[in-house]
Formats: structure tokens, sequence, C-alpha cells
């Protein structure tokens, strides 16, 4: 892993998130990976289930999504990045705005084996 491999990553990443693609954001991951969407929950594991996360999110409930990245530091096998997004709530049509941190590990191929993400979120009524 290096930092233009990060990048490419995390803008598909992005893209997928703006686009609402859950099939898209499932090339991204590796078959068993696991998805820790908060550290207190049980982690998202495998492709089918990081899928139907991103179809019920990113697929169905926001519109106008604006993923932004820097990343802070790329070691071996993966790479830590601060992350912002806002997106507008669907139906409710609230407006929401995510900063948070994430950590992701890497197979050989490119594709995460983990994830792991730590947001704060504000959320604007309609």
């Amino acid at each position: 892993m290096n930092e233009k491999t990060f990048r490419n990553w995390l803008d598909a990443y992005g893209r997928a998130w703006q686009t609402g693609d859950a099939k898209a954001v499932m090339t991204l991951f590796a078959p068993g990976a696991s998805y820790h969407e908060t550290p207190f929950d049980p982690p998202l594991v495998g492709l089918d289930a990081i899928h139907d996360y991103w179809k019920a999110g990113a697929g169905q409930s926001q519109a106008d999504v604006v993923f932004t990245y820097e990343p802070l530091s790329v070691t071996g096998d993966g790479g830590v990045a601060h992350w912002t997004a806002t997106f507008v709530r669907v139906p409710s049509g609230a407006a929401v705005r995510l900063d948070g941190v994430l950590v992701a590990r890497f197979d050989a191929a490119g594709r995460c084996t983990e994830f792991r993400e730590w947001w704060h979120r504000e959320e604007t009524a309609a």
C-alpha cells in the first residue's frame, strides 16, 4: 500500500457512496472482509452484508452525497484517513453532516479486508 493506491481506493469508495452504488462498493472489499461502522456494534462480515448495508443507506436513504477525505497515514498494508460527508436524508429531507476517521487494511490485490470508522453526525431538520 502506498499513498497513491490508498487515494485511488478512497476515490472509488467516495464515488460509490456519492452514486449510491452498493455493487461498486463490493468490488472494493475482499470476500470475508469486516466492516466496523462503530466500535460498539458487531462488524458486518462478508460482501453480502456490506452490500446490504450500503444499499439500505447510500443506495436508498441518502441523496446529494458529497464525500471528501485526507489521508493521514499509509503503512505496509493499510491507511488512515480523515473524511467528511454531507447528504440529504430521504425521505425526511434532513441535512446530515458527518466528520470521521477511518482505518483500512488491504490484501495484495488492493481489496479492503478490514474497515473501521469513527464518526460524528450533525443533523438539521428539513
